[in-house]
């Protein structure tokens, strides 16, 4: 785990509201004049803490009208079988988020789509094709209540040093 100061968290604080600022306004936020706060910022970089800049898009306004949560069960639980099944989940766009889970089921996916008719042709075409898959749970969200893409950095108290 890498160590963030008070300066690196504030950093990430600013690039997660906004990654469009300049380095002199990131460095004027966090306290720092541009050039340190510029070589803080290649640092977090080099150390793996910032792995992507991008853009948020609202899903909606590019015809992603359907949240889908589908969890799957796998069979058999062997290496191979697992491995292919998250190479091929890695490589598949509609699904934008996968985790490996505990409990009922043994993946959580989040998947993306026009509408129903696009999700039913996806599981018939794609999920169900999966390796091992036996068993999938749909559930489509009606109402994104909370979804944002920034991390909880929490900002360590401390004076303006460090």
């Amino acid at each position: 785990m890498n160590e963030l100061d008070r300066r690196d968290a504030l950093i990430l604080t600013e690039l997660q509201r906004d990654s469009r600022q300049s380095i002199a306004q990131i460095a004027e936020r966090t306290g720092l004049s541009t050039t340190p706060c510029w070589k803080r910022l290649r640092e977090l970089e080099a150390r793996g803490v910032i792995t992507a800049y991008t853009a948020l898009v609202d899903r909606e306004q590019v015809g992603l009208g359907l949240c889908v949560i589908a969890e799957v069960n796998l069979s058999p639980h062997t290496e191979d079988t697992v491995q292919r099944f998250e190479r091929e989940v890695a490589a598949c766009p509609p699904i934008v988020s996968c985790y490996s889970t505990t409990g009922q089921s043994d993946y959580v996916m989040r998947v993306l789509v026009r509408d129903i008719k696009a999700y039913d042709r996806f599981l018939h075409d794609t999920v169900f094709k999966l390796p091992g898959v036996t068993h999938v749970r749909s559930s489509m969200v009606l109402r994104e209540v909370k979804a944002q893409g920034r991390l909880p950095i929490e900002v360590p108290a401390g004076g303006v040093g460090g």
